[in-house]
């Protein structure tokens, strides 16, 4: 969906994100789409994610989590709101799943880092998927 699309995984990085990206949908008048993922393990031969029946319970306690977040955010943003807001929670693998909805964005916004991975890179391997592969413009909000 156009608008701007904005990756939350509940780590201080992905916050600041957040709270960027309301601010500058509410400037530009924009939508602005949460994506909450639920990491699975990929299949090793292709890829692809694995995901099971089972994976609900976990997709679900992920969308509520950002929809709190969200909340959160928005308490704190003040005017102007962006457009619309919709949270978008699934099972999936974080990269792919960002990458995917780069191609109906007009902007993505992740943090520099998420909650997992190793202190001392840059860039979380999620983020430097994402500034690769996305079909539209990224920004990466930085932890300071």
């Amino acid at each position: 969906m156009p608008g701007i699309t904005v990756g939350v995984d509940g780590s201080e990085h992905s916050n600041k994100a957040l709270d960027w990206a309301i601010r500058e949908a509410g400037q530009r008048g924009a939508a602005l789409t949460v994506l909450a993922v639920h990491q699975v393990a990929s299949n090793h031969w292709t890829g692809n994610p694995e995901q099971y029946p089972a994976d609900q319970p976990a997709t679900e306690t992920v969308r509520r989590a950002a929809e709190e977040a969200v909340q959160k955010a928005l308490s704190q943003a003040g005017d102007p709101a962006p457009a619309s807001v919709t949270v978008r929670a699934v099972s999936g693998i974080a990269a792919q799943e960002l990458v995917a909805a780069s191609s109906d964005s007009d902007l993505v916004v992740v943090g520099s880092r998420g909650g997992g991975g190793f202190s001392r890179l840059r860039l979380g391997s999620v983020t430097n998927q994402v500034v690769a592969h996305a079909t539209c413009p990224v920004v990466v909000i930085p932890a300071a």
